[in-house]
Parts: structure tokens; C-alpha cells; sequence
């Protein structure tokens, strides 16, 4: 695939709403239509404007031990049987996204065997069966590592990939691009980097990322530094077609005011279609509108990380029912104070 047609995938991926793969039993309270995501939880009603709604996914018992499940966002449209035709302008258009074995998902916590991961993965495109794009997160700090686990990905049918920087052992920035570059050469599919330094340790430069853009499969960046300097020098160094997401919920509205687009979220696992609206006003350039509504959004955004992700996320779509109260070491369950107020937070905005 050319650069091009990579670049207009891309483009179409507007918003990004995270996809929760539960290792501990997540699944539908009933009927698909009557669910809850958002941008790193699950969605709630469906409406005739282009809302998600969760999709059981029933899981390989033999994965890790445990049963394997998740809540994959299905558009209205899909859900329709009409094929959902992603836009290519800035008129507010979008489109959801799943992500699989993202950080939400605590990826880290999974059985040391590419085994795992792969059969998350299948397991997603399976159920999502082709009715929003798949993107499957493949990094590692072994870069021959996440080589493997991106073809496993190519091979199992996602229609991307989101890489984290190395971390722990990290990289210089000659040793990202090195990094990035092998494995983008190794997999023909988009390549989005995911740039975290409080979880990794690694900050990427504006320059690296300039460096990155000049691989044609490198198509941008899931940013969640919360660096505004470093994205609007980003915005100057790179070309138009190096595209920015916000990796923080709560930067939705200004990183896209910067000229980003759109949200790989947390919150959309809870509140997908508000999210999904958040960023439909960016993109047609309701600032103000979006501005709002990233207000009305921040109380329940600061619950949900009330403590270290995903550990409130999870226990968010526990409380709407949609999965099990069960947490892998060393994550354990919210503090009494903690559930307190992510109860208390869910009932002010009716997810509970």
C-alpha cells in the first residue's frame, strides 16, 4: 500500500474509541443495543446519529486461563447493514475506531506468550467483522518483539497498529527512529506511534517525530504528554498527513484545536457517543460547542482515573454491568473512597 492510500485511511479515523479486552469475563448485560462505551470504557445508547453500542464477544476460555471478551463499539450505520464510508474533509464527519491490547486493556499483565495477544486480537476482528476498522496495539521494548507481535496482527486482519516507545531499557531518539523504522518496514500496515513518557519514561522530540513522518507507513501519533509546546512544534516540523490524536481524555478539545484528530480514548469505553460528539465539534470547528462539552465531561474524565488506569475504567463498566469485578496483580481493586466516587460520579451522569 503507498503512501497515499495510507495516509487516507488515516485521514478517516477521526475518533478513536478505545476497545476494552477484558481478561477477566466482560460481556454484554443483554441485549447489544442497550450497552455503555466510551473513550476507555463502554458505550451507552444507540441513536440514528452515529452512536456506538457494544458487541459481545464471546471469548476462547483457553486464553490465559480466563475468558477472553470484550466490548467492541458498532456504529448505527453498521448496525444497519449500511457500510460505513469514512470521511475525507473537516466537516465533522467521523468514524469509530476499536483498539485491542491497548493500555487500557493492561496488556502488561497478559501471560508472557505472543499466544495471548493473538488470540485477543482474533477474537476482536472476529466479532467487529469488518464493521469498524481494527487497530491492535503490538508494541514492546524488544523491538524483534513487537516485529513479531505486528505481523501476528497483520496476519490476524487489524487494519493497524498503535506502537508505544520502548520502555524500561528506552532508546535514545536516533535508537525511536531505528526502533519505529523496523518495524514499520516489517508489517505494510499504518503505524501509529503511541507517545506516553509518565507510563515509559520516553519523551519523543518534535524533530523525531519529523524524522518518523518520513516513513511511509508511519501515519502519526497517539499523543498523551499533555506537552502543548511539544505538539505545536510537532505541528510546525511535520507534514499535514502526520496526524495527531489526543491520548488523554481531557485534552480531546485542545489538542484538536492544535490540529489533531480526534481522541484514542479511555472514556468512550463509558461514554462513546459523548465522546464521539466531542470530537465531531472539533472537526467541523465548534470550538466553543466543544469547549462545553469537554466541561460537561470532567468530572466523570477525573473519576475514571481517580486512580492508575485501568483499574477505574474497569470497575466504571463493572457498576453498568459489563463485566466482572476482577483485576489482575498488580493491579487491585479502587480504594473504598475511590469507588465511592466513581459511583457517585456514574449516577450524576445516569450511567448507573
Amino acid at each position: 500500500m503507498n503512501r497515499s492510500r495510507k495516509k487516507a485511511l488515516c485521514l478517516s479515523i477521526f475518533v478513536v474509541l478505545a476497545l476494552l479486552v477484558s481478561l477477566a469475563g466482560c460481556s454484554s448485560p443483554g441485549d447489544a443495543s442497550s450497552g455503555g462505551e466510551n473513550s476507555s470504557a463502554p458505550e451507552n445508547s444507540v441513536s440514528a446519529s452515529a452512536s456506538t453500542s457494544p458487541v459481545e464477544n464471546t471469548a476462547d476460555p483457553s486464553v490465559g486461563g480466563d475468558e477472553v471478551s470484550s466490548q467492541a463499539p458498532e456504529s448505527s450505520e453498521a448496525e444497519s447493514g449500511d457500510p460505513i464510508v469514512p470521511s475525507g474533509d473537516e466537516t465533522g464527519n467521523t468514524i469509530p475506531i476499536t483498539v485491542t491490547i491497548g493500555d487500557t486493556v493492561y496488556a502488561a499483565t497478559l501471560e508472557n506468550s505472543e499466544t495471548v495477544q493473538t488470540r485477543a486480537i482474533e477474537t476482536t476482528v472476529r466479532h467487529v467483522d469488518g464493521r469498524v476498522p481494527v487497530i491492535a496495539g503490538t508494541g514492546s521494548n524488544s523491538t524483534e518483539n513487537a516485529i513479531t507481535l505486528s505481523k501476528d496482527a497483520a496476519l490476524a486482519g487489524v487494519d493497524g497498529l498503535l506502537v508505544v516507545t520502548p520502555y524500561y531499557n528506552k532508546a535514545t531518539q536516533l535508537g525511536l527512529v531505528h526502533h519505529y523504522y523496523a518495524i514499520a518496514d516489517a508489517v505494510g500496515l499504518p503505524l501509529i506511534v503511541y507517545h506516553v513518557p509518565s507510563r515509559t519514561g520516553v519523551t519523543i522530540a518534535a524533530e523525531t517525530y519529523a524524522e518518523l513522518a518520513r516513513h511511509p507507513n508511519i501515519v502519526g501519533v497517539k499523543e498523551a504528554s499533555g506537552n502543548f509546546g511539544l505538539i505545536q512544534k510537532t505541528r510546525e516540523l511535520c507534514p499535514e498527513d502526520f496526524y495527531l490524536w489526543s491520548g488523554n481524555d481531557e485534552d480531546t478539545a485542545a489538542v484538536c484545536l492544535l490540529g489533531g484528530k480526534g481522541v484514542i480514548s479511555v472514556a468512550a469505553n463509558v461514554v462513546p457517543r459523548e465522546m464521539h460528539e466531542l470530537t465531531a465539534a472539533c472537526l467541523r470547528g465548534d470550538f466553543v460547542e466543544a469547549g462545553q462539552m469537554q466541561l460537561k465531561l470532567r468530572r466523570l474524565i477525573a473519576a475514571l482515573f481517580c486512580e492508575v488506569n485501568p483499574i477505574p475504567v474497569k470497575t466504571a463498566l463493572h457498576l453498568m454491568g459489563y463485566c466482572q469485578d476482577i483485576l489482575r496483580l498488580p493491579l487491585c481493586p479502587l480504594s473504598p473512597a475511590h469507588r465511592l466516587l466513581l459511583e457517585e460520579t456514574l449516577a450524576e451522569y445516569g450511567l448507573i
